[in-house]
C-alpha cells in the first residue's frame, strides 16, 4: 500500500495480469482523436462491436455521453477541456486495470492533454488513433449542426473554427476517414492488434 495525505491506495488481490490471462487478451486504451465530424464515435463503436463479436471485453466512452453524467459540470473553456480529458484518462485507466479494451471518442484537441493520459498508463497501453479528415469534409458532414452554429457565433471556442486542434505528432494509427470506409478502418485497427499481439 502507498499513502498520500492520509489517503491509502489498496492493491487488488486480482491483478491486471490475472485478468489478461482469464480474458485471453490484453487491455489498453484506444484513444480516438480528431475534429468534430471526423468519425470518432462511429469508428469507436464499429471497433467495439467487432471486439464484442470476438468475445473481447470492451467498452466505449463517448464524449457527449460523458458530459451527460461524470463531466456535466464542465464547460468548454481551455481549463474545462483539460479537466474533461484528465477525468477521462483516470476512468480509462481503471478500465485498463480491469482487463478491458476501452475506446474513447473525444476531440481532445491539445497534445499536452493526450500525453498526460498516455503517461498515466504503462507502455503500449495507450494507442492514439488519429482520424485525419479535412475540416471541409467534417463541416460538410456536420451531423449535429455544430459547425453552422460556430460559424454563426452561437458556439464559442469551437475546435477547428475558433479554437485550435493540435494534430498528433506520432500517433500509433492514422486513419484517413475521407478515403477509408468504416470496414477498412476497422480492419486497419485490427491489423495493429495482431501486429502488437494485443488479441
Amino acid at each position: 500500500m502507498k499513502t498520500i495525505n492520509h489517503i491509502t491506495w489498496h492493491y487488488p488481490a486480482v491483478t491486471k495480469k490475472h485478468r489478461h490471462a482469464l480474458n485471453g487478451h490484453k487491455s489498453c486504451v484506444l484513444w480516438f482523436t480528431g475534429l468534430s465530424g471526423s468519425g470518432k464515435s462511429t469508428l469507436a463503436n464499429a471497433v467495439d462491436y467487432k471486439l464484442f463479436q470476438h468475445g473481447v471485453k470492451s467498452y466505449v466512452l463517448d464524449g457527449d455521453n460523458i458530459r451527460h453524467g461524470l463531466n456535466q459540470d464542465l464547460g468548454f473553456r481551455v481549463e474545462d477541456r483539460k479537466e474533461n480529458i484528465r477525468r477521462i484518462g483516470e476512468v480509462a485507466k481503471l478500465f485498463v486495470d480491469s482487463g478491458q479494451m476501452i475506446s474513447t471518442a473525444f476531440i481532445s484537441p491539445f497534445r499536452e492533454d493526450r500525453e498526460i493520459v498516455r503517461n498515466m498508463l504503462e507502455p503500449e497501453e495507450f494507442i492514439e488513433i488519429y482520424l485525419k479528415c479535412p475540416i471541409q469534409i467534417c463541416e460538410s458532414r456536420d451531423p449535429k449542426g455544430l459547425y453552422k452554429k460556430a460559424r454563426n457565433g452561437k458556439i464559442a471556442d469551437f475546435t477547428g473554427i475558433s479554437s485550435p486542434y493540435e494534430i498528433p505528432v506520432d500517433p500509433e494509427i492514422t486513419i484517413d476517414t475521407e478515403k477509408l470506409s468504416i470496414e477498412q478502418s476497422v480492419d486497419k485497427i485490427f491489423s495493429y492488434f495482431k501486429e502488437k499481439k494485443i488479441l
